[in-house]
């Protein structure tokens, strides 16, 4: 006698026991069964602090940005901040000493207009 049944499985064919195993990506029409609509940015509201340093502060705010990007373009944001704080830390690498030379006099010679 075959009543739909195999030895390693439910009944074959629509039933009870078969309802709500529909084809990959339905839903069952329940309520909360919708796939949710991916959230848009949102700030997350951390609060940044001065650190008393002009770049690095210059730096740190422009995370800020992200706040109101869509998670594709965070990577330009870091990416950025990355550098500018990289630049920062370079600039207290750097040797003391003179600043650029003055710039060429009018008539195009070096030095300084008497």
């Amino acid at each position: 006698m075959d009543d739909g049944t195999d030895e390693y499985g439910p009944v074959h064919g629509s039933g009870p026991v078969g309802q709500g195993a529909g084809r990959p990506g339905e839903t069952s029409g329940l309520p909360g069964d919708a796939a949710p609509a991916p959230a848009g940015p949102a700030p997350l509201g951390l609060v940044r602090e001065g650190t008393g340093e002009r770049q690095v502060d210059a730096a740190l705010g422009r995370l800020g940005d992200v706040d109101h990007l869509a998670t594709e373009g965070h990577l330009t944001v870091y990416e950025d901040v990355h550098q500018g704080l990289r630049a920062a830390l370079d600039a207290l690498d750097a040797p003391p000493g003179p600043t650029a030379p003055p710039p060429a006099r009018p008539d195009g010679s070096a030095g300084r207009a008497h």
